[in-house]
């Protein structure tokens, strides 16, 4: 079965396809030489002929072909295989990279990426070259038996179409209920890596009973979506099986009503039985193949949907250098609605003049969330403008605005890399001597230095032997280390104490004069070494002063 849309979507592998293709049809080739000369060796050896040992040579010369055929054939259709995985995924994942982190579900996406692109891998490396061996071999393989015996290649002629024809009627049936299952598995998939992510919160809740009840029901109706589809496939399986077969038993027949008219010698008998093996064995490998490359064929609605996922923003930005330091940054005029709501930020207009450090404030659900998003363009305004340095955010490209502005959140996220990988997430070429003075500036230095291995220590997922503390001043030291110009510290000391909160902030804001430096709080000690302040209340400005936000500010910002 082709299908057009995963042809698009594994990119121009046409030649690699034609490539296997012709490695395949080679390797058939042999195999039908070799059915000859055994055919040959075989009447030799019963009529005592001297001949049979020159044949037996050549049988062992065409089986070390073959041998190097398929040594051949095995590592091109793994390269190739992965280069499809590679591009595809590396356009799935760039393409996620723009849609918003609320509008992903982290398991389905995962099943999507990993199992739905495998099987695309095997769909085009296995099943297409296979396709174009079933439509010319068994015509050849039937040909040549026709030289022998017309009877018998006339039986196998109709044999190979039903075996090749007649699964394909339930294709569709198939199909249809593999995108069905399809659905299925991504959504238990999804619900799955939610339990797995929540399961402190249930057990405080004592809520693991009821949500694992409900996974064993939605993992039971998977099952039994998939035996259902299987028994269907079966049954295909075991109607081509049946016409190979009936098929072989009915040419043998024909060849030996040959013999016995003496239209056909004994030992030529034995090379129609052969023949007939190889021309049914394309068929076989088709079928196999076939439900290797099924999982691609019913995971492409769920490439599809990731795929057609609406960026927030469009990635259409020239200019590569990032920003000079010190560098402002403002918001003019600025407007952004969420989809369906009335909530986010109205004609929000603020500037941050370069290397100066500004205080955001404002209760909870003011807009300050909002601010933090349109400053690292994780979404466009509707209205207005965000300006980096006097220049329009859109223009920068998202390598140079990732090395213009770095955001660090209350719950920032460590890699199950090297604690000193983590610092270098934004600058690979950083020393050893940067990355100590950017701990020692956060005061993570001393934590970092009694892990195990010190800075060489792997953290777990997600950092998850640190504390929510550790967590978010390693986050901070990873921020320092970068060069970005423009640094937004969204509630990154929201687990640390009052005492430790205004030692490190003071270190960030003397943390080098060349930056600019936003910081969305609730509490005075972090932002005691503001420049200016500025308050939200329902999405707008509504207050601004210089020097550390008032007590007043602060006090509608608790709130």
């Amino acid at each position: 079965m082709l299908h057009r849309r995963l042809l698009q979507l594994a990119g121009v592998v046409s030649g690699s396809v034609a490539a296997l293709a012709a490695l395949g049809i080679l390797l058939c080739v042999l195999h039908v030489v070799f059915a000859i000369y055994a055919g040959a060796a075989v009447g030799a050896i019963v009529r005592g002929d001297e001949q049979a040992l020159p044949q037996l040579t050549v049988l062992a010369g065409v089986a070390l072909l073959r041998a190097l055929v398929v040594q051949a054939q095995e590592p091109m259709a793994t390269r190739v295989g992965v280069r499809v995985r590679v591009r595809l995924r590396a356009r799935l994942l760039d393409h996620l990279a723009a849609v918003p982190a609320a509008e992903r579900s982290s398991g389905r996406i995962a099943a999507t990426v990993l199992d739905g692109v495998d099987g695309l891998d095997a769909y085009c490396t296995r099943y297409l070259p296979q396709l174009v061996v079933v439509l010319l071999v068994p015509v050849g393989v039937v040909l040549l038996v026709g030289t022998y015996s017309p009877r018998a290649a006339g039986v196998l002629a109709v044999a190979a179409m039903v075996a090749v024809l007649l699964p394909r009627l339930g294709d569709l049936r198939l199909v249809r209920h593999g995108r069905r299952r399809w659905r299925q598995f991504e959504e238990l998939a999804g619900h799955y890596v939610e339990a797995l992510q929540s399961i402190p919160l249930l057990r405080f809740f004592g809520a693991s009973e009821r949500v694992g009840h409900r996974l064993a029901t939605q993992a039971e109706g998977l099952r039994t979506s998939t035996m259902n589809q299987l028994r269907w496939s079966l049954v295909d399986t075991g109607t081509g099986v049946l016409a190979l077969q009936v098929g072989t038993a009915l040419a043998v027949l024909a060849a030996i009503s040959d013999a016995t008219r003496g239209a056909l010698r004994p030992a030529e008998v034995v090379t129609v039985l052969l023949l007939a093996r190889e021309c049914f064995r394309p068929v076989t490998d088709l079928a196999r193949h076939w439900h290797a490359g099924y999982l691609g064929l019913t995971a492409v609605d769920g490439l599809d949907e990731v795929l057609s996922a609406r960026p927030a923003v469009l990635e259409d930005g020239r200019r590569r250098a990032p920003a000079p330091a010190p560098s402002s940054i403002a918001l003019v005029g600025t407007t952004y609605r969420y989809p369906g709501t009335d909530v986010g930020v109205t004609d929000v207009t603020l500037r941050v003049p370069p290397g100066e450090t500004v205080a955001i404030v404002g209760a909870s659900g003011s807009g300050k969330s909002t601010l933090v998003r349109l400053l690292e363009r994780d979404i466009d305004p509707g209205r207005g403008t965000v300006l980096l340095g006097d220049v329009d955010l859109r223009t920068y490209s998202r390598t140079a605005r990732s090395q213009s502005v770095v955001v660090v959140t209350q719950d920032p996220v460590l890699f199950a890399w090297s604690v000193r990988d983590n610092l270098r997430l934004y600058r690979a070429d950083a020393t050893d001597t940067e990355l100590e003075l950017a701990a020692r500036a956060a005061e993570i230095h001393d934590v970092l230095l009694a892990l195990p291995q010190g800075y060489a220590t792997v953290l777990a997922e997600d950092g998850a032997q640190l504390s929510g503390g550790q967590r978010q001043r390693l986050a901070i030291a990873r921020a320092l280390v970068s060069r970005a110009p423009v640094l937004v510290l969204d509630e990154v000391t929201s687990a640390l104490d009052p005492g430790t909160e205004r030692r490190v902030m003071r270190a960030v804001a003397g943390w080098g004069g060349a930056r600019t430096i936003v910081i969305v709080a609730h509490r005075a000690g972090a932002c005691a070494h503001a420049d200016r302040w500025f308050e939200l209340a329902g999405g707008r400005v509504v207050a601004a002063g210089t020097g550390p936000p008032t007590s007043r500010s602060l006090t509608g910002a608790a709130r």
